[in-house]
């Protein structure tokens, strides 16, 4: 991969990062009910799946996904079902109270997050055929492929990191006194929830 190349990917993949959706979404909700630090947990899970759908994308899968309009379906209303359930939950959810009157929230475990993460990016096939047609266009099939390989994923993880942990989980870090009362704890909860199944709708209807 040529340099220029190079530099047109980084610029790709900033672009494509700070686009708001699901990760986002979820990377700001872990900011402020799980804590700034905690959060990464939630944004390694989410690139464990970017690398999946790379990997899927490499091996032709993805073309199999793209031209199977029923496989298509069926991945796409699994990921816009686990979005509504994310909402749904997060709707009903009561904050918990301390004693002062303050809520600290569910604490969720870094495994939960991590898999939380893996699943909210691994269940959108868009991601699959917009790798599909994404990466071709950084690798040159007449080259070795692996050192491509690594350097494409390395620099979409590395962005996606950096966006998400310091853009996203940030600027989300900055909202945290106003959820440390029950009412902010409840009104970030609706707030989430609906988000998560507004994207859920966007994942089936924007198609």
């Amino acid at each position: 991969m040529t340099l220029s190349l190079w530099f047109s990917l980084l610029s790709a993949c900033i672009i494509i990062s700070f686009t708001p959706g699901a990760g986002a979404i979820n990377t700001m909700n872990n900011s402020m009910r799980q804590g700034w630090r905690a959060s990464i947990w939630g944004i390694l899970g989410q690139q464990i799946a970017l690398l999946i759908h790379v990997v899927i994308v490499a091996a032709g899968v993805g073309i199999l996904v793209a031209n199977s309009p029923a496989l298509f379906a069926i991945i796409r209303y699994a990921g816009a079902a686990y979005l509504v359930y994310l909402g749904i939950r997060m709707l009903l959810s009561k904050p918990e109270v301390a004693s002062d009157g303050t809520t600290s929230g569910r604490q969720l475990t870094r495994r939960a997050m991590l898999n939380r993460g893996i699943l909210v990016n691994l269940l959108n096939p868009k991601a699959i055929v917009f790798f599909l047609a994404f990466t071709p266009q950084f690798i040159n099939a007449d080259q070795p492929l692996l050192g491509q390989y690594a350097l494409y994923i390395g620099t979409v993880i590395a962005v996606d990191i950096l966006v998400m942990y310091f853009f996203f989980a940030g600027t989300a870090r900055t909202f945290q006194r106003f959820t440390a009362t029950y009412r902010g704890a409840k009104m970030l909860n609706i707030l989430f929830g609906v988000l998560f199944i507004l994207v859920a709708l966007l994942l089936l209807f924007l198609h």
